[in-house]
């Protein structure tokens, strides 16, 4: 039987830092954001900077929006009733993606950060998508990544996604935890969104997913809703 058999169709991922809804007019416009989510067209997004970073850090799309704009429903990773995601990181997914297990990681660096992980249902084929916004620093996105490694060494295994803001400049270096188990993608030059110069946000693949294609998405909308472009890749899972 041929690997491309229609075991199950093709599985869009997207990546996006929403810099709490804040486009480069210095607008905060949630309703244009979602648009440019829903422009996506994908089953998966990881959002960072989801929440507002003061006192109980509400979320800076409204809730009851989310789907009615984008067909996506929120994975419930928040620990409170106004958060959205977890250390700003959210995941939406498509209303037949089931939720199984959810995860909430901190980070280790002088700033508060953290990874959200999903273990997912789509179609039978189970899938775990882990969403993270790693520091400014490289010395702190080293321990984080290996952070997030040693949490999935102690998971069941199942095809992996990590994705997210990962805040590296260079094209090969800073990323070397990740090496053996996950091949990392830049889809192209998501930041800054005024004059794209640097592949900031990354997926990273475990040898269980297939990447068929990948971009970044550069449209009108996506140039000033926020400082970064979405990225987005169409994957079969093996």
């Amino acid at each position: 039987m041929s690997l491309d058999a229609p075991q199950s169709p093709p599985l869009r991922v997207a990546s996006y830092n929403i810099r709490k809804c804040v486009g480069l007019d210095w607008q905060r416009s949630p309703e244009r954001t979602l648009d440019v989510v829903a422009g996506l067209e994908a089953d998966i997004v990881a959002l960072q900077e989801a929440d507002r970073r003061l006192g109980p850090r509400p979320s800076a799309l409204p809730m009851n929006e989310i789907q009615a704009r984008t067909d996506l429903v929120p994975v419930g990773v928040a620990t409170n009733e106004v958060s959205l995601g977890w250390h700003g990181n959210a995941i939406l997914v498509r209303p037949n993606v089931e939720v199984t297990a959810i995860t909430r990681l901190d980070l280790p660096a002088m700033e508060p950060r953290g990874a959200v992980v999903a273990d997912l249902a789509r179609n039978g084929q189970a899938i775990r998508v882990i969403a993270t916004h790693l520091g400014l620093m490289r010395r702190h996105r080293h321990r984080q990544l290996a952070a997030i490694r040693a949490a999935l060494a102690q998971m069941a295994p199942r095809p992996t996604i990590i994705m997210g803001d990962f805040n590296e400049w260079s094209k090969t270096d800073g990323m070397e935890e990740l090496e053996g188990d996950f091949t990392v993608h830049s889809p192209g030059r998501s930041f800054h969104a005024s004059r794209p110069v640097a592949g900031l946000d990354r997926i990273a693949l475990c040898d269980k997913t297939e990447l068929r294609d990948a971009g970044v998405s550069e449209t009108k909308l996506s140039a000033r809703a926020s400082d970064h472009l979405p990225i987005w890749a169409d994957l079969t899972l093996r």
